[in-house]
């Protein structure tokens, strides 16, 4: 059976809610609510007024990890500041999940990691929204999903683990593993957070402000292509595959920049693993409403 994935053309608070609705799936106990606050210079990152009305509906907490690589949110106090600045503190209480620690989730069936090092206060909670800006990553081609739920869900010292396919703690980027090996330690470690929630967990992604950059990026190429829109499923790998196909059969000639930043980083390979690992399925039906 294909996985269903719910499409909007409008992107607006009001839709957020009504995607969140149609995926049957009621978020409850205590919420964590994943997204990126984006690092400060950057401005691509979901805003505050287009998630609040979700947000609050969910009485969640957003949730964030701090940054291996440096800037303005590798600690909790410049992280805590820089999520009060974009204004995520004024819809929601924001939690950095490593500020107290780190806690080893196994992954079953990895080949190159065996267990995933997120931040310690992410077990407290009881259900998880992944809400995702989809746009380019100029490591892992896209960023969608499976790496809201991979690299943002892990410590800092959890994101270099990945990065190192299982080697280091802390991240030499002049030696840095195969790039087909860095996707698949990727998909791995989203696997245990699937694996964590089982039936306790759902996927939003925001295709807007296309950037070939990450929202982790403080300086991003301006968008060449114009947004798509809001899709939602229960199927992380459908999810992201539909974004991409979106993308590519696009109009837009602006799409051609987003796909090479894809391409050129092997970024469907991503979603290949993900899908040998039994997270999901690539084969889905696009439902739009």
């Amino acid at each position: 059976m294909k996985s269903k994935v719910y499409f909007s053309r409008e992107i607006s608070p009001a839709k957020l809610v009504e995607l969140y609705e149609a995926l049957g799936r009621k978020a409850e106990g205590n919420v964590a609510i994943k997204l990126s606050t984006g690092e400060p210079g950057g401005h691509n990152f979901l805003q505050p007024a287009l998630i609040g009305d979700l947000v609050r509906k969910l009485n969640g907490t957003i949730v964030e990890c701090n940054t291996a690589y440096g800037g303005g949110r590798a600690d909790t106090e410049s992280h805590l500041k820089a999520a009060a600045d974009h204004g995520f503190t004024a819809i929601a209480p924001v939690e950095i999940l490593d500020a107290e620690g780190e806690a080893e989730l196994p992954i079953e069936g990895g080949k190159h990691l065996t267990f995933d090092i997120v931040g310690k206060g992410y077990l407290k909670y009881d259900f998880t929204v992944v809400l995702s800006h989809f746009k380019g990553h100029q490591m892992g081609g896209f960023g969608g999903a499976i790496k809201n739920i991979s690299i943002g869900i892990a410590s800092s010292a959890g994101k270099a683990w990945i990065h190192t396919c299982g080697r280091a703690r802390k991240i030499n980027w002049r030696e840095l593993p195969p790039q087909e090996d860095f996707l698949e330690a990727m998909a791995e470690a989203a696997k245990a957070i699937t694996d964590h929630c089982g039936e306790r967990i759902l996927y939003i992604n925001v295709a807007n402000r296309l950037s070939v950059d990450c929202d982790c990026n403080a300086n991003p190429e301006e968008p060449k292509m114009g947004d798509i829109g809001v899709l939602a499923s229960l199927d992380p790998v459908a999810l992201d595959r539909a974004c991409t196909d979106l993308v590519r059969s696009s109009d837009d000639p602006g799409k051609e920049h987003l796909i090479k930043r894809i391409d050129s980083r092997k970024g469907m390979h991503t979603l290949d693993w993900a899908e040998k690992l039994g997270m999901g399925s690539q084969q889905y039906e696009l439902i739009e409403i």
